[in-house]
């Protein structure tokens, strides 16, 4: 651990000098107490001491520069401050971070469980089998909402696939001019069917895959495809450029098929 976190005047220490060396040369000792927090009397014992130990030197009245040493003793202390945030940072509120899952089998409260990403959703089953694991932090039956956290390893996911399905507009037959086979097919074989557009809405109930979205279907596909999901969106024709404009925004790749 770094000194500068051993106790408070070692912390102090740290602090001053490194309001002297960005405040150098003309330096207010009653600038540097508001700063750190003490007194101007203090902030002068301090740097009387920084001068006996060759860590700072005084040019005159008020005025200051951190010697080599001292930014020597500066640089140790940060770089070791740094590796101690980055410890914090990376392994203790990583491992203490919860995000929920559904439990793809009964879990126990405290029992380990490998993660997948399952329709853009995290699933977790008992187990430590997956190359991503964690530990569960409550109970939960199957098929219900379980909290987990340790995550260790790497969920495989692949980006999903997005088709952008153009529909007539309705001066030009609108759902009636849709090849409703092979929109039938495509959506049969997606993860997530969305719509942008009144005749893209109607002609996706017309094949019986009605749309989970009906706004801002650009948006959700990007989303929904970075979490692995396939979908398709249906789009009047008139709305196609709203809806890949969002796609790109996104840094999402798609097809754009029909009519």
């Amino acid at each position: 651990m770094s000194d500068a976190l051993a106790d408070k005047r070692t912390a102090s220490r740290f602090r001053i000098l490194a309001e002297i060396a960005d405040r150098q040369p003309a330096v207010s000792q009653g600038e540097i107490a508001d700063a750190v927090g003490v007194t101007s009397q203090a902030v002068s014992e301090y740097i009387r001491e920084l001068v006996d130990d060759g860590l700072v030197e005084k040019e005159g009245r008020s005025r200051y520069r951190v010697t080599k040493e001292g930014v020597d003793w500066l640089f140790r202390e940060a770089k070791s401050l740094r590796r101690y945030v980055d410890h914090v940072t990376d392994d203790v509120l990583e491992s203490l971070q919860e995000d929920a899952a559904i439990a793809v089998e009964d879990i126990e409260s405290g029992e380990a469980v490998s993660l997948s990403l399952q329709n853009g959703m995290l699933h977790a089953t008992p187990g430590e089998a997956g190359p991503a694991t964690g530990v569960a932090t409550t109970g939960a039956e199957a098929g219900t909402d379980v909290g987990v956290t340790g995550f260790e390893g790497v969920i495989d996911m692949a980006p999903g696939t997005v088709v952008v399905y153009q529909i007539p507009p309705v001066r030009a037959g609108g759902s009636r001019g849709v090849d409703e086979s092979a929109l039938a097919d495509l959506c049969a074989e997606a993860d997530l069917t969305l719509a942008s557009g009144v005749e893209a809405v109607v002609a996706l109930r017309s094949v019986d895959h009605p749309p989970a979205v009906a706004a801002a279907a650009g948006e959700v596909a990007a989303e929904a495809a970075r979490g692995g999901q396939d979908v398709v969106v249906a789009v009047t024709r008139d709305e196609v450029g709203r809806v890949t404009d969002a796609l790109r925004d996104g840094d999402t790749e798609y097809v754009v098929e029909g009519s």
